[in-house]
């Protein structure tokens, strides 16, 4: 069976932009492709290759870059396209363990599989699981299978007067 022209473009993206991501020190979270008026719209979602912390405007800038000149370069997408390159946001759904270890430290609502809710602070996540101190106090351990769904919960923070 010979795959979509859709799902072949897709596919020659994402083999061609892994290696300039990584190159960046950066992890390829996702490559999508849609219309947009007579153009198409290009979307490169990038991400710290793991562990905790932010991507930096600058980071992301000279990315970005590294992408555009790769497209330019490797002529992929045929006709006039726009390049949106930009970071999985903060409510981005926790599905893989290197989603998890980004959001060490975080405050996570989970949704086990078995339809039950908690809410805490994510402490740790290794390959097995994630230790998670909930809002009870409890500190808890939760195999991925366990995990239906995971969303880090934004917090906002005042700042004391001192």
């Amino acid at each position: 069976m010979t795959p979509s022209p859709d799902t072949a473009l897709l596919g020659r993206l994402r083999d061609l932009l892994e290696p300039v991501a990584a190159g960046c020190g950066l992890h390829l979270e996702d490559v999508a492709v849609s219309p947009a008026g007579r153009r198409r719209r290009v979307r490169v979602t990038l991400d710290l290759a793991d562990g905790p912390g932010a991507l930096g405007s600058n980071d992301l800038a000279d990315a970005s870059r590294a992408v555009s000149a790769a497209l330019d370069d490797a002529d992929v997408v045929t006709g006039p396209y726009v390049l949106e390159v930009s970071t999985p946001g903060t409510d981005r759904p926790l599905t893989q363990p290197r989603h998890f270890r980004r959001a060490q430290g975080r405050l996570v609502t989970l949704t086990l599989a078995a339809g039950t809710h908690v809410s805490g602070r994510l402490l740790s996540a290794d390959d097995d699981g994630i230790h998670v101190r909930t809002d009870a106090g409890a500190t808890t351990t939760f195999a991925y299978a366990d995990v239906a769904t995971g969303r880090v919960e934004v917090e906002l923070r005042h700042l004391e007067e001192g």
